[in-house]
């Protein structure tokens, strides 16, 4: 993992961004309904499946992969992993595990089952040690689907990588649809970029290649 320092005085973004973090400090949520019927066809497993797709596209674009280091120099990661909530029935709590990624599905799906099942039962915000500052943040709440879902951060205006909330999948016709809220900071990412990368997740999850 390398995370490489953007000159700000080269960066097209570079108004755009002092914009919507010194003087407008801005960040916005998006939730959509993704079409998962593939996957529920293929039978494989929904959360580790979402988890590569999400960190697949993540990983194509610079947008999402853009943070301010320890000493609030901006820059961005080579590569991000997926740190992702396991949820604890019996304390009803929860805790964050991270997965390495690896562009093939199969190997990615090996190594999340051996970070759950090593860690997956251990209590604490973050049983899996070592965290690395290349991860972003997924969450699930399987029990209701929502229209619309929102984080408040306190210190949000200073968080600019994505977060991805999803919801309980419900059939619609003949189709299964998932909520997935997505969370970005309008410093290094627009709508136009939001899109771009919801329709290319649902092409994605659409692709039975990736997943076979």
């Amino acid at each position: 993992m390398e995370f490489c320092k953007i000159g700000l005085g080269a960066w097209p973004r570079k108004e755009t961004f002092d914009h919507y973090v010194s003087e407008v400090p801005c960040t916005y949520s998006m939730t959509v309904k993704l079409d998962i019927t593939v996957l529920r066809r293929l039978g494989v497993r929904l959360y580790p499946a979402m988890l590569y797709a999400l960190t697949t596209i993540v990983n194509r674009h610079p947008e999402f992969r853009t943070a301010l280091d320890e000493h609030g120099q901006v820059g961005v990661f080579s590569q991000m992993l997926p740190c992702y909530t396991v949820f604890h029935r019996e304390s009803e709590t929860f805790s964050n595990l991270w997965t390495e990624y690896h562009p093939d599905f199969a190997r990615f799906l090996e190594a999340y089952q051996q970070d759950l099942t090593r860690y997956g039962h251990l209590t604490g915000m973050a049983p899996k040690p070592h965290t690395p500052a290349n991860t972003f943040p997924v969450s699930m709440v399987p029990w209701a689907s929502f229209e619309g879902f929102n984080l408040n951060l306190q210190k949000g205006y200073d968080y600019l990588l994505p977060i991805f909330t999803m919801g309980k999948f419900y059939p619609e016709q003949d189709r299964w649809l998932l909520p997935l809220a997505i969370q970005v900071h309008h410093g290094v990412c627009d709508g136009f970029h939001l899109c771009r990368f919801v329709n290319e997740l649902q092409d994605l999850v659409n692709d039975e290649t990736f997943f076979g």
